[in-house]
């Protein structure tokens, strides 16, 4: 006797979550529709969804205890989208740690209380406020174990990794988003870059510039973090058919700041021109 077709998405469903997991949850962040089934769009999304928890889950299984009373600071969470996952597969069943969401739309804020609130994430927090404010907000903690930043926007992840060492992290997980600023000042200095060094020529035309300052930013900001302390290691997020804005960047805590870093920092900050930013964004005093 054949199932029927309800019964045969359901169990479809079923044979992809991960035991325990929230099909509300996944409803709400539109991974599963409405009728709790699965397809082709939300199939990529969760397949998404897990490749990048595996990250996450991974940094959290380091810490003492396995991350038992781990404390996730994420970073321009949006709707919290990564914050919600992280906890409903690692924290809920726990009874212990706890996740912040920071991000500055207040409407979002509310939705994503209302929404914690809703499901029972008692020991997920949301505050208002720019990822550049957290690192001094009284409301948060002195010290985090991991800090995530999802696609946040261009200097906000810059941000994220002030509060990161700010807060002694154990962990940072990157992913950037919109690197404006250096090509900004790619393009300010162009004129006298192309008088100077026949490597201007890579950022000569305004679609290289805008490429060029995105490769750019995020080597200088591993080479930053090592000579901050950490260990860093760059990969792809997911396949690129998924997104374009695709680089992982993790950063484990060792204490350890590379002087080889340091100085390559400086050189690199110098051979393009961009010096300014030693005293703003790559400040290593």
């Amino acid at each position: 006797m054949s199932r029927s077709p309800k019964v045969d998405a359901q169990a479809e469903v079923l044979s992809v979550l991960r035991p325990g997991q929230s099909q509300d949850l996944l409803k709400e962040l539109h991974i599963l529709t409405r009728e709790g089934r699965l397809n082709q769009d939300s199939r990529r999304k969760l397949k998404q969804v897990y490749h990048l928890y595996q990250f996450i889950e991974t940094l959290l299984r380091e810490l003492p205890d396995e991350g038992a009373d781990a404390l996730l600071a994420d970073h321009g969470a949006g709707k919290s989208y990564l914050g919600f996952i992280v906890y409903d597969l690692f924290f809920k069943s726990r009874g212990a740690g706890q996740v912040f969401g920071i991000e500055s739309r207040p409407e979002l804020v509310e939705k994503s209380r209302d929404l914690a609130g809703r499901l029972g994430f008692e020991r997920m927090s949301f505050l208002n406020l720019t990822v550049a404010e957290s690192a001094s907000s009284p409301e948060l903690p002195s010290r985090f174990d991991v800090v995530t930043a999802l696609h946040a926007c261009d200097t906000a992840t810059d941000d994220a990794i002030a509060f990161g060492l700010a807060k002694e992290a154990r962990f940072m997980a990157l992913v950037p988003c919109c690197q404006a600023e250096v090509a900004a000042h790619l393009r300010q200095n162009k004129a006298l870059s192309l008088a100077r060094t026949p490597l201007a020529e890579l950022w000569r035309h305004p679609l290289h510039t805008r490429e060029i300052g995105s490769q750019l930013t995020n080597v200088l900001r591993c080479l930053y973090l090592e000579a901050s302390g950490y260990q860093v290691t760059v990969t792809e997020l997911v396949g690129w058919e998924h997104s374009l804005k695709n680089e992982l960047i993790i950063a484990r805590r060792t204490g350890h700041r590379k002087a080889s870093a340091a100085a390559r920092l400086e050189q690199l900050l110098a051979e393009f021109g961009l010096e300014s930013l030693l005293t703003t964004r790559f400040s290593l005093r």
